[in-house]
């Protein structure tokens, strides 16, 4: 049997594994062998990065810790395709979580992990950088497995706890708890590290899963969003139903029939899941796609008319990783996002989750199939496609497939505090930080629906799409990752933490979730030591322990830098001045900046196809000027961005690199000089080129020179 097909075999059977473990627990194993009982100071259920994160800082602080989880590699989405780090701002990333990725910047300093590219080619080896953030998922595999090894921490995989009858609670605390195989794990305090919140929900901890209403909260965007969803939307119009103009033939596959809901009202609907795929062009590592069992070329008939009306459709977002390969995200209206098929799964049993499973992966490689051999696909896209394939060194023994979905929401605690987007606003106060986030306020779509497009016409939107900044780095509060007082004493979450809908968005990033699971096992130990619920902690003193561990709480130290333009001498005209051509947002999470913040694109030329610009325009006094740029330098900005400076009837083009600080105080880039006569204007207009990163626009500055 391929491997392909062992996969399938092997999800079809996991409905009959689970009924066979279950009626094991339920009526005595046939060998008669009472179920074996560990017990541990600290017992970690679910073997996510998070999981990794506490058990290992549990050991550290001298606990005797176990995971005990259903999978059978640690890490989660770390270490199944997600080596792109979405990590926001990384200067509050301490703690074990920035270890972990310093580690990974030691596993590529050796020239042996360096395989199928050279590394002085890869554009995100920096030397001098203490961490590195994209990776091969099994380089972070082997680091995290290093990481438990040296802390002695026992691991037992294939577990999988009985959440209807395996938690067992005494005066508001769990005992132990047990899995379907009858085993039982007790422990004094539980960290609960799954992408599910299985154990938080068996302990009879609230929670939520859904979108809140925007009013529960005082949100503006939460609940359904229609409006917002600008991003990875249709481009062109494209008739929903299966007879184009046709109501009554019904509506094509995977459009809901259903319109997207009150805008800003609450519902039940899950942000969309996918399997991040490590994808690779090298030849000699390549895999090609090949067509899954079931497939049924239907369930593309919306793509297909999307590409026959906008061949350049963007399909997907392979993001680089080290040795050719990548970590490949949705990208565009119709991609790798199976979008409205996974509202039961945070509820759903062990065998609905695995067809749901089962479903995820066969519509992902059947839209790659799709893509690379159905005639009707224009050449030029089937062609490209052709190109890329699985990598064959990673997931081995998995048909080179992830392990793990992408799970990007669950289940969601309501503990004693709720993470608001106020809170990350910074308009709320967040009492208590445990720990800091700095990534958008993101939400990938929930929902796929006919819509009334122009003159009438009826065409397909997708709705849910949101990505904001919070404005700079957020404390997280320790209430955010215990339960509410009275409900479990000894349960910890740093997953499925306390939050609002569109605040989890901004919080569920891994590299947080390393950092939040370091804190729950702080916590952990720490009451357990003091004999006191996890509730009746002392902040103060666990805020010491946290600091002395490397962890970064402190708000003002992560908040990015913005310069008033009152102190700044010269001619300067800030973004809010600015005429915009294409689609830009507002942000202010990497500094310094001008003003009260910058614009960028989005990675996406501000507005598709390199076409967005934003053009200041300055009135000056006769005379010569140097004409400087303002823009805040990272590793995911354009390395070659376009500014045009015309003055009279002249005009000049220079490139900015925004990878690279800005060489005059960190914050201008001199573009030229100019000789301004009287009554004329100085117009620079940054941007409408094609780019290979997000573009920045922050402000312009004229300052004279003599001559």
């Amino acid at each position: 049997m391929s491997d392909r097909c062992a996969r399938w075999a092997c999800l079809r059977n996991v409905r009959v594994w689970v009924v066979a473990a279950a009626a094991c627990v339920l009526g005595g194993c046939a060998t008669g062998e009472r179920p074996a009982r560990r017990e541990f100071d600290l017992v970690v259920y679910g073997g996510t990065a998070a999981g990794v994160a506490a058990a290992v800082q549990a050991s550290r602080m001298g606990a005797t810790v176990a995971i005990v989880c259903p999978e059978d590699h640690v890490g989660g989405m770390t270490t199944n395709g997600l080596g792109w780090t979405d990590s926001g701002d990384k200067a509050v990333i301490g703690g074990i979580s920035r270890e972990f990725y310093r580690r990974i910047r030691l596993h590529y300093e050796s020239d042996g992990a360096w395989r199928w590219e050279d590394r002085d080619g890869f554009a995100r080896y920096r030397p001098g950088e203490d961490a590195m953030w994209v990776f091969e998922p099994h380089a972070a595999e082997w680091v995290m497995g290093t990481m438990l090894a040296e802390a002695g921490v026992p691991v037992f995989h294939g577990r999988w706890l009985d959440r209807e009858r395996g938690v067992r609670l005494r005066g508001g605390r769990i005992g132990s708890i047990r899995m379907l195989s009858g085993e039982r794990f007790a422990g004094r305090v539980f960290i609960d590290a799954t992408y599910e919140g299985d154990l938080m929900a068996a302990a009879g901890v609230s929670y939520a899963v859904g979108r809140e209403a925007n009013g529960v909260y005082g949100e503006t965007l939460n609940g359904v969003q229609a409006a917002n969803a600008v991003k990875h939307q249709f481009e062109v119009g494209v008739d929903p139903y299966v007879v184009e103009g046709d109501p009554s033939s019904g509506l094509l596959a995977r459009v809901d029939a259903g319109g997207p809901g009150v805008e800003g009202g609450g519902d039940h609907r899950v942000q969309a899941y996918t399997y991040r795929l490590c994808m690779t062009r090298v030849p000699e590592n390549r895999v090609p796609f090949t067509e899954p069992a079931g497939y049924d070329p239907g369930q593309y008939e919306l793509l297909l008319r999307y590409l026959v009306a906008k061949p350049d459709a963007t399909l997907m977002k392979p993001d680089p990783m080290p040795n050719g390969k990548t970590d490949t995200n949705n990208n565009g209206a119709f991609s790798t996002d199976n979008i409205g098929m996974n509202y039961a799964y945070p509820e759903a049993t062990y065998a609905e989750r695995a067809e749901i499973l089962a479903e995820h992966e066969r519509y992902q490689r059947g839209f790659f199939w799709f893509l690379v051999s159905d005639p009707r696909v224009p050449e030029s896209v089937r062609a490209s496609m052709r190109e890329w394939g699985l990598a064959a060194d990673e997931f081995r023994g998995n048909a080179n497939w992830p392990r793990q979905i992408y799970v990007r929401e669950a289940r969601r605690m309501v503990g004693e505090v709720v993470m608001t987007e106020p809170m990350l606003r910074g308009i709320d106060p967040t009492p208590g930080s445990v720990g800091m986030g700095s990534y958008n306020m993101d939400s990938h779509h929930v929902r796929r629906h006919a819509a009334v497009g122009e003159g009438g016409r009826a065409v397909v939107r997708n709705e849910g799409d949101v990505q904001v900044s919070p404005g700079g780095a957020y404390p997280i509060a320790y209430g955010a990752i215990v339960p509410r007082r009275g409900e479990c004493e000894n349960l910890l979450v740093p997953v499925c933490v306390s939050a609002s809908h569109i605040a989890y968005g901004s919080i569920r990033m891994e590299p947080v979730f390393m950092v939040l699971g370091q804190s729950a096992a702080t916590a952990g130990v720490m009451a357990m030591r003091r004999g006191v619920a996890v509730q009746d902690l002392e902040y103060a003193a666990l805020r010491e322990q946290l600091l002395a561990d490397g962890q970064v709480l402190g708000h003002g130290e992560a908040r990015a830098r913005g310069v008033a333009v009152s102190s700044l001498g010269g001619i300067v005209i800030d973004d809010g001045e600015a005429v915009l051509e294409g689609s830009w947002t507002a942000s202010n999470s990497v500094g310094l900046f001008v003003g009260r913040g910058y614009l960028h694109d989005g990675g996406g030329g501000g507005g598709g196809n390199g076409a967005g610009a934003v053009t200041f325009v300055a009135s000056a006094p006769a005379g010569v000027y140097e004409v400087r740029v303002s823009y805040s330098a990272h590793e995911n900005r354009a390395s070659r961005v376009p500014v045009a400076v015309e003055w009279g009837d002249a005009r000049q083009v220079r490139w900015l690199d925004q990878r690279q600080r800005p060489p005059i105080d960190g914050l201008w880039a001199p573009v030229g000089r100019v000789a301004v006569t009287p009554g004329a204007l100085v117009v620079v207009r940054v941007g409408g080129g094609g780019a290979d990163g997000f573009v920045v626009a922050d402000a312009v500055q004229l300052v004279a020179v003599d001559e």
